[in-house]
């Protein structure tokens, strides 16, 4: 799976400088005083305190129901069946490319994107679709489909950043953005990409920490049946 990492590393390093670029060149010259700070529990609380709080919250949860399907991802997908999300498979991954779309968790849509999606997978007419997943057909990779369950556990629980809107303009500022590009973005949209930065990281990591656990666990047991098979 060194591939699988290098690639996420990478994305998460591009991550990282469009957040920098977007702060130091866009937020530096707009009103930044959205932070704020609440009362719980008769203890003052940062934003960021309460959004990690619920972070380990649903990683913890999503961590179980991980356990409890053996990490596969055939018992997972029943599980999000379960929860009122459709899954569908195609056979060819362009139908969703050229639309700008890779396959895994998809978010809700209204109007032509909506359509599009309605008429692939439901061969229906509609101008709003609920999230769902569209996989492709045969074997899934594990942590690529982890990935997407985390995505789409955390949009259930209604985390910031897990909205069309906010993915789309991450996947218009992930690569190569300009400083004139920044500089057209309003505020309510930084805010909404950097929500979806933060979120992607927060996936990725997760995946990555999920790969590097069962992957030393691996070479553990690898190695347990070697000096077994050498007595």
């Amino acid at each position: 799976m060194s591939w699988f990492k290098d690639i996420i590393l990478f994305v998460l390093s591009v991550q990282e400088k469009l957040l920098m670029k977007s702060l130091n060149k866009t937020l530096s010259i707009k009103n930044t005083s959205r932070r704020k700070k609440y009362f719980q529990d008769g203890c003052l609380l940062s934003l960021d305190s309460l959004a990690e709080s619920e972070k380990q919250k649903i990683e913890d949860e999503i961590l179980l129901i991980l356990k409890t399907s053996n990490y596969n991802p055939i018992e997972v997908l029943d599980y999000i069946k379960k929860h009122d999300t459709g899954v569908f498979y195609i056979d060819n991954s362009k139908y969703l490319h050229s639309i700008g779309m890779n396959e895994g968790f998809i978010y809700p849509y209204k109007g032509f994107k909506a359509l599009y999606l309605s008429l692939l997978v439901n061969k229906k007419f509609a101008l709003k679709t609920k999230e769902m997943f569209i996989l492709p057909k045969g074997e899934l990779n594990k942590y690529y489909f982890i990935y997407h369950f985390y995505n789409w556990y955390a949009f259930r629980h209604n985390i910031e950043g897990l909205d069309a809107e906010s993915q789309e303009l991450l996947n218009k500022y992930l690569f190569n953005p300009t400083e004139e590009d920044f500089s057209k973005l309003q505020l309510a949209d930084i805010y909404k990409l950097k929500d979806a930065i933060r979120q992607d990281k927060a996936a990725i990591e997760f995946v990555i920490k999920l790969c590097q656990k069962y992957e030393s666990a691996k070479n553990a047991l690898e190695k347990l049946k070697n000096k077994g098979a050498s007595i």
